[in-house]
């Protein structure tokens, strides 16, 4: 279970890669597009539920607030989540191109934010048991197993009565392979590097993920990688981060999951430091640097941070550590024993008179400054064994993304907590001689004429299929209507488009709306319909493949 008073903030941006089924944010947001025919909103907050986290905001753009609301209210899969419902944060600052960190930054999310919470994207589909993920953290840096048995060479307490009054604690972000067997080509990727943690006094239990943390030391995006070594001509690593890890990974197919489990200190962080517009490149990027860089963590102004004037916890070895429990409660107050104050006898008060304390002298020298020592941000590093299924976990920001996890999903065994209890809803009417596929999905009222082959295909609400249409690894959002003997192979069809009778369409992504003429033949092309274009204003005109 995670600790009391832990957060989680969703963050639903503009869908910019899947601008074909998002081009009116206002009315149909990213966060509300169908995955498997659950809203994609539906599987954080799923995720967020099932770990045992309940205090839940939803941040995304004022636009898009009403959308969301509505769907929370009205949509079947939102509405069966656990009470209590997740809160839409809607801060008027807030756009649809708003950094991740600036969006902390903003004073309502400030506000909001009581305790250490976790940042999510809208987008994220994840197989791994939450309250593992929130284990590993509580027993590498927060819980009581960090006391006694954590890894880290971080040397302060990990756990207090005041949460994170209790000690100054490290973060952890999540990053999954990309290079699988259902692997989408030129699926975007990062770069970063890892050293390993030292070995635990106390082994791990089976099957915990801790064995699958490293310390992050270099995080990047490959596009930054690649315009850093074009203008070095080389990639350079500074002889800080060799001195300080012998040994490092160099990890090129792994992507962040934008999951990160994070103190409450951080928000301090962002805010003193504007110039941080990325958690997962400027935020997480130079907090892994500031481990090994010196002098990074002065220009961050973490000293500040972790010991503001007046209130240094800093001890020998300059280390933020825990209050002690004296400090948290009065304990002379709750003791029984009486105490006076006794004065002081004559011959000391005699002694002390004319006396110069230390620092006045001027042979004094003032206190050194103690080097900062970073708590470390930590890297779930998410194993992909060829031989064996691992758990999902995979962002869903690309049309092909959508298409791929959306035939997985309908895949899933019943045991699964990803898995549909009906394929074919019962309210779905299908004609005879119609063959479906058992890894299809058909959600409620739609339509099968007779003839049809569904074959490994998503069907949302609403649709019809007219009599000897041929669908193959397709997905159809609700509402869709398919011609008379249209074949579809590998298909992306948005929100009440109408494909003609006859079509021929492999691997296409038709938009929300949209009319593809009878007859036409394609593949590879993304229909739209584009505002301003002679004879091509709103919905439902003329037919534009492009």
């Amino acid at each position: 279970m995670p600790p009391p008073g832990f957060q989680a903030l969703i963050l639903c941006g503009p869908g910019v890669s899947l601008n074909t089924f998002t081009s009116n944010p206002e009315d149909f947001p990213k966060a509300l597009i169908p995955i498997a025919n659950r809203p994609m909103l539906w599987y954080p907050l799923d995720w967020c539920y099932r770990m045992g986290i309940t205090k839940i905001h939803i941040v995304t753009p004022p636009s898009s607030a009403k959308a969301i609301q509505a769907a929370l209210s009205q949509n079947p899969h939102l509405t069966s989540l656990p009470a209590p419902s997740a809160d839409i944060l809607a801060p008027e600052d807030l756009t649809q191109t708003s950094g991740t960190a600036e969006i902390l930054r903003l004073p309502e999310v400030q506000s909001v934010i009581t305790g250490d919470f976790m940042i999510l994207p809208c987008d994220i589909i994840c197989e791994i048991p939450g309250e593992s993920l929130l284990e590993a953290w509580m027993i590498q840096q927060s819980g009581l197993g960090g006391v006694s048995a954590g890894t880290l060479d971080y040397t302060g307490p990990k756990m207090g009565i005041g949460g994170e009054k209790g000690g100054r604690r490290g973060g952890l972000s999540v990053w999954y392979q990309t290079k699988t067997e259902s692997s989408v080509k030129g699926e975007e990727t990062d770069f970063l590097m890892t050293a390993p943690l030292s070995v635990p006094a106390v082994p791990p239990p089976e099957g915990s993920l801790i064995p699958h943390i490293s310390n992050l030391v270099y995080s990047t995006t490959t596009d930054t990688l690649k315009d850093i070594c074009e203008d070095k001509k080389t990639f350079p690593i500074r002889h800080g981060l060799l001195r300080k890890h012998a040994r490092v990974r160099i990890l090129t197919t792994y992507r962040d999951a934008h999951i990160y489990l994070f103190p409450h200190w951080v928000l301090a962080l962002i805010a003193k430091n504007p110039s941080l517009d990325s958690i997962s490149e400027d935020v997480v990027g130079s907090w892994a640097k500031a481990g090994w860089q010196p002098g990074l963590g002065e220009k961050l102004h973490l000293r500040d941070i972790f010991a503001p004037a007046g209130k240094s916890h800093e001890r020998g070895n300059g280390s933020p550590h825990v209050r002690s429990l004296e400090e948290e409660m009065d304990v002379l107050g709750l003791s029984t024993t009486q105490t006076t104050t006794l004065a002081p006898s004559p011959r000391s008060a005699h002694r002390s008179q004319g006396t110069t304390p230390l620092l006045s002298s001027p042979l004094a020298t003032p206190p050194t400054k103690h080097p900062l020592t970073m708590p470390p941000i930590l890297a779930y590093i998410h194993p992909s064994t060829p031989s064996q299924p691992t758990p999902l976990i995979h962002r869903i920001d690309t049309p092909s993304l959508l298409l791929s996890t959306s035939l997985h999903l309908a895949t899933l065994p019943p045991s699964s907590p990803l898995s549909h209890p009906q394929k074919t809803h019962p309210s779905t009417t299908i004609a005879a001689r119609t063959t479906i596929s058992p890894t299809s999905l058909l959600a409620a009222n739609s339509t099968v004429e007779e003839k049809c082959t569904i074959k490994d295909s998503v069907i949302g609400a609403n649709c019809i299929i007219k009599s000897g249409a041929r669908l193959t690894r397709c997905l159809l959002m609700d509402g869709v209507t398919v011609g008379e003997k249209a074949q579809l192979v590998g298909c992306v069809v948005g929100r009440r488009a109408q494909v003609g009778n006859g079509c021929s369409l492999r691997e296409c992504e038709v938009q929300e709306g949209n009319v593809v003429g009878e007859g036409v033949e394609a593949r590879g092309e993304t229909f739209m319909v584009f505002e301003g274009l002679e004879g091509g204003e709103g919905e439902g005109g003329d037919v534009y493949g492009f």
